[in-house]
């Protein structure tokens, strides 16, 4: 036990990759609040991240689907940097390994893969959230990768990737875009969702499980 805290620990330091910058260096570092969540605990052992998060640059991870690999770069500079910082601390801490996605969209107002979920659909997160952070101005066209959520400020370890667009409003922070791996998810889309009530005929489980074998940082 202790040592698997200990290397939790260690992961949710490394999540910056770099050492602490002081607070007077408000360009290259934000604060961030992530709130346990006790009615919602853990669905795996992980520590929150440390309360701050860069600014600055990108960051990439590899998502190895049993479709393939999908690598996403997250943008540390962009309007969700909190969220950046949060995912990163998740991968390193093995949170999405071996998991599943449990759904997957088609429609004409939602074309998305979502994962993140341990046990089910918007279920099993990291016991914790934190702040949207969007600007009211964000659009989610193919290839984004983007927080999920069950209202207001209910980030935790829930995100979606884009396949075909997302005609919804702007209330999910979006993390960075898809840089190599689409035709991985475009095949989980060509071997169809099975169907779950109310979201619609072509919204629900992808009918051949779509799972995350691991996570990591880089290609």
């Amino acid at each position: 036990m202790k040592l698997r805290w200990g290397l939790a620990l260690v992961g949710v330091l490394g999540a910056l990759l770099v050492p602490a910058v002081p607070a007077s260096a408000s360009s290259v570092v934000v604060p961030c609040q992530f709130t346990p969540t006790p009615a919602n605990p853990a669905a795996r052992p992980v520590v929150r991240p440390l309360p701050f998060a860069l600014t600055r640059g990108t960051v990439d991870v590899t998502f190895r689907f049993n479709y393939g690999p999908v690598t996403v770069r997250l943008d540390r500079a962009g309007a969700a940097p909190c969220a950046v910082h949060n995912m990163v601390s998740l991968v390193l801490q093995r949170f999405y390994d071996h998991s599943q996605c449990w759904r997957l969209s088609n429609s004409s107002r939602l074309g998305v893969l979502q994962c993140g979920d341990i046990y089910e659909v918007e279920k099993g997160g990291p016991g914790y959230k934190f702040p949207d952070e969007v600007t009211g101005a964000e659009t989610y066209p193919r290839g984004t990768i983007a927080m999920g959520n069950q209202g207001p400020g209910t980030n935790g370890s829930e995100f979606f990737i884009v396949h075909s667009f997302a005609n919804i409003p702007a209330n999910y922070s979006v993390l960075g875009r898809v840089v190599s791996g689409m035709s991985a998810i475009d095949h989980m889309v060509a071997d169809g969702i099975i169907p779950t009530d109310p979201n619609g005929p072509l919204d629900g489980a992808p009918a051949h499980p779509v799972k995350i074998q691991r996570a990591s940082l880089g290609r």
